[in-house]
């Protein structure tokens, strides 16, 4: 059996640092208080889980990660009624954003990565298989759940070529750690390779992302835009989605130079009364019109009134009826899901920061997708697709190939867990 003498030392010291320190981190204060009752929490919980059943284990770091577990867990659960599946979060926004799954028999935090919290943990979940999203691992938790005799299963692993598992200092300590899997399923041929040249990890396989499969099961559902899809039948429509005010200031001016101009319709990343009054400040001082979906009045004309959709729930179905795809982030931190447009065969605009998001470098490369630096190029982009049906249809169905393509890595991971089952 592995082991990591010097983080299993290390790591309880510096756990305790952060304990004394926390009254002056509000987040390192909110991490340890979110979990002070989590075991009593969890016992209760699974008092009434039933012991027979194939007990699945899912560990996302954030929401984003826990997507691309999802077509994974719902073909289990089709398949096998009796399904015991637990879900532990790193992040607060995961664990909100899924604190409800349905059918979970416990959505939790995971623990402080230590060897008694994670014996504890395993007794009680006493997991057949362990399903890690792309990253987010903790030793002492692998370790428990490998000596316990649980499956090991890394999915949607990706190794950017910059990041922390090359560096020369930690390489060893990756090495031991991936080699705990039973098996890992890679996003593309070349994070293959490098878990065999640089790992010696030589059963890796290349299974694709599962998004790309939620992705397109998602884009069949499109009840949330039924009663607007006939206020834009007919009309270019553009649809900006996850804006930051950085986009918005962009996009909006960009927009109002067009000639003609598409239906626009806005989703902001974030919908507090504060945001959507700044975007609507923003459209006062332009005189231009616009209408909320919460408050959304019958004599609403989509051909002279922006849409501002003030409520969650609706982006990704807003796509399906969409011309051409905004993804806002690409201005500020990074660039949110273009995987959500592109399913339905649209064009797909975004800003520089894009470079932590390999679907989204991909996509370019698929030539689904323009990225713009500015203003001036925002406008050139989007007046070439609204003026130019063919250039419009041809990155469209780039686009559409491009997410196509890609999936069939949910069947893998299945086909290898159903034989844990």
């Amino acid at each position: 059996m592995q082991s990591f003498p010097l983080y299993q030392t290390l790591f309880p010291l510096l756990a305790g640092v952060a304990q004394g320190v926390k009254a002056l981190h509000p987040q390192i204060a909110a991490f340890f208080e979110v979990r002070q009752h989590l075991f009593t929490t969890l016992q209760q919980q699974l008092a009434t889980v039933p012991n027979n059943g194939f007990r699945l284990w899912v560990h996302a770091a954030s929401v984003g990660e826990f997507e691309q577990a999802r077509p994974i867990i719902a073909a289990l659960q089709a398949r096998h009624p009796n399904l015991r599946l637990f879900i532990s979060f790193l992040s607060p926004s995961g664990y909100n954003a899924r604190k409800n799954f349905p059918n979970a028999a416990a959505v939790f935090y995971l623990p402080l990565d230590t060897a008694a919290n994670a014996c504890k943990l395993v007794a009680l979940l006493k997991p057949d298989a362990l399903l890690l999203m792309r990253y987010d691992f903790w030793p002492n938790h692998l370790l428990a759940a490998k000596k316990y005799g649980t499956t090991l299963v890394l999915a949607a692993a990706v190794l950017q070529p910059r990041s922390a598992y090359f560096n020369p200092l930690l390489r060893r300590f990756y090495k031991k750690l991936f080699h705990l899997f039973n098996a890992i399923y890679t996003v593309a041929e070349r994070d293959t390779q490098a878990f065999k040249k640089h790992f010696g990890y030589r059963n890796a396989i290349t299974a694709g992302d599962p998004r790309f499969d939620q992705v397109v099961a998602r884009s069949r559902n499109r009840a949330a835009v039924a009663n607007l899809r006939a206020n834009y039948e007919g009309r270019k429509v553009l649809v900006a989605g996850s804006v930051w005010e950085a986009d918005e200031q962009l996009l909006i001016a960009a927009w109002q130079e067009l000639n003609p101009r598409p239906s626009l319709i806005v989703v902001p990343h974030q919908t507090e009364p504060e945001k959507i009054a700044h975007l609507c400040s923003l459209l006062d001082e332009r005189n231009l019109s616009y209408a909320r979906i919460s408050t959304l009045p019958k004599s609403f004309q989509p051909e002279q009134q922006i849409l501002i959709i003030d409520q969650i729930g609706y982006l990704a179905e807003l796509y399906s009826i969409a011309s051409i795809a905004y993804v806002g982030g690409g201005f500020g931190v990074n660039v949110h899901n273009t995987l959500e447009p592109a399913v339905y065969a649209i064009p797909v605009l975004f800003g520089p920061n894009h470079h932590n998001s390999p679907e989204a470098a991909a996509l370019l490369e698929a030539g689904g997708a323009t990225v713009v630096q500015q203003q001036s190029e925002l406008h050139a982009a989007l007046q070439r697709l609204c003026s130019n049906e063919s250039e419009r249809q041809r990155q469209g169905s780039a686009a559409g190939i491009f997410v196509q393509a890609r999936t069939g890595a949910t069947a893998m991971v299945v086909e290898y867990l159903e034989g844990v089952a």
